[in-house]
């Protein structure tokens, strides 16, 4: 069967969630337009190259479909991750990975936009910032939940958030908070369970960790150095004796001389037959490897406000050679006899969300909706995964990672007609000399200054057990 008759049953498959027969021809045209080699995939340069004839009507329609068509974001995701699941050999190893990706902005308008922490220019920046939970193995990953981030001051401003189209019953939640939300409706539409993999930003949350748990789910996520923990043969105090009287005490207790450490202290300590070197996977030009620690620990942020001990859990740490300390630390709640070979495999499989993002912003356009409500962000974002869940599940199935777009792109991108003018051209605009003989005299203005406008991954099997059924 041939890449295009593949692309029209996906198509087919994801159309069975749009809720309307009419909308099915904006799926197929917006996901076309993502999949071919244009270096801007906004609407209407796509829609010049899906329909060149009819340009203009055809980008009508797909504004249409992208900003105002009321369909569900989570029904079309539903159908890419149904797709590509039985593809990506979660067997042998299921991993859910959080994670969130800034889109630069200009103005203050697009919803969401806000000066924080953007991750492409690497600083704070005026930015949009959206939550995603990706679905992988150690084959390949596919995005199964995405979500912006609204910031406290759009979420308690009804002004903006009307101008923005966002819901009325869509509240402020961090995001934490929000890869949670993300996580359990996952569970609830039955995803295979596996290790949750997330960064410092997500990990370093003892509430985000201990609902993980209260769900079923192991983890392996990132600490920042300060968190602190129960070094191995150490731990809180219980209650204070009851002297009889009174309310009996119940917390923990801690007093000088026993008190828990930071996990970068506690890195310090460590001897150097603790660390030793581990390879996780073949690079691009070479074998990745780092030094690594395991060791036995127990959480300590505020148990003295409880009555129990947290359970042990593993720290990871990773400290280069030749650096002056530790460069990353790691909470897991992989098994006690995990080894750590396979605790660094688990933890280095994030990797994979950066592949998707860097193919879904270069390769699908994830970033250039020029749009500014709530429906059409996710709608495109939406979308993009949709055309990128195709290649993917390609991918998976032929081990090529690029000739199904080429082999897409080659046979659907039409010319564009040598008339076309696109919109905003100075061409575009018609003279009227020939209409208007009597022109009016143009009126007085005042004048005034204006400012400046996938490489494959090498696996040895038989060394990973940490994984979930």
């Amino acid at each position: 069967m041939d890449t295009v008759t593949k692309f029209n049953r996906y198509i087919a498959h994801l159309s069975e969630g749009l809720g309307h027969v009419d909308r099915h021809a904006g799926l197929s045209g917006y996901c076309t337009g993502l999949m071919l080699p244009l270096s801007r995939k906004s609407v209407e340069p796509m829609a010049a190259r899906v329909d060149p004839l009819h340009a203009s009507a055809r980008h009508q329609a797909l504004h249409h479909f992208v900003a105002k068509s009321e369909w569900s974001d989570t029904t079309v995701m539903a159908g890419v991750r149904d797709w590509v699941m039985p593809s990506l050999g979660l067997d042998s190893g299921c991993y859910w990975i959080i994670d969130d990706t800034g889109f630069p902005k200009k103005g203050k308008h697009s919803v969401g936009v806000a000066r924080q922490y953007c991750g492409q220019p690497g600083k704070q920046d005026n930015c949009q910032v959206a939550v995603s939970l990706s679905l992988a193995s150690a084959q390949g990953s596919i995005p199964i939940a995405y979500q912006l981030y609204l910031p406290k001051d759009w979420a308690a401003d009804p002004v903006r958030r009307k101008a923005g189209g966002v819901p009325e019953t869509q509240a402020f939640a961090t995001k934490p908070e929000i890869a949670l939300a993300q996580v359990r409706q996952a569970v609830a539409a039955g995803v295979p369970m596996g290790v949750v993999l997330a960064d410092a930003g997500y990990g370093d949350e003892t509430a985000f960790r201990d609902d993980l748990t209260e769900l079923g789910m192991l983890y392996a996520v990132g600490i920042r150095p300060a968190t602190t923990v129960w070094a191995t043969g150490t731990g809180p105090l219980p209650p204070k004796p009851w002297s009889g009287r009174g309310i009996r005490p119940t917390r923990l207790r801690r007093e000088p001389g026993n008190e828990p450490l930071a996990v970068k202290a506690l890195a310090m300590t460590l001897s150097a037959k603790a660390w030793r070197t581990v390879t996780w996977r073949e690079g691009t030009n070479n074998e990745l490897s780092s030094r690594f620690a395991g060791v036995r620990v127990r959480p300590a942020h505020r148990d003295y406000l409880g009555s129990e001990m947290r359970a042990e859990q593993w720290l990871l740490i990773e400290w280069p050679e030749g650096e002056a300390e530790p460069a990353k630390y790691f909470l897991t709640t992989a098994p006690e006899d995990a080894t750590l070979e396979q605790m660094v495999f688990v933890t280095k499989v994030r990797w994979r969300i950066e592949r998707d993002y860097q193919d879904l912003k270069q390769e699908f356009g994830l970033g250039h909706y020029e749009g500014r409500g709530w429906r059409g962000f996710h709608h495109h974002a939406t979308l993009s995964i949709a055309a990128y869940g195709f290649l993917m599940a390609e991918r998976l199935k032929t081990g090529n990672n690029a000739s199904s777009k080429k082999n897409f792109a080659g046979r659907q991108v039409p010319a564009i007609p040598k008339d076309y003018i696109p919109r905003g051209s100075p061409a575009r605009a018609a003279s009227c000399a020939g209409l208007n003989h009597d022109a009016a005299p143009a009126p007085e203005r005042r004048t005034r200054k204006r400012s400046g406008s996938l490489p494959s991954l090498q696996l040895d099997k038989s060394k990973i057990t940490f994984v979930t059924q």
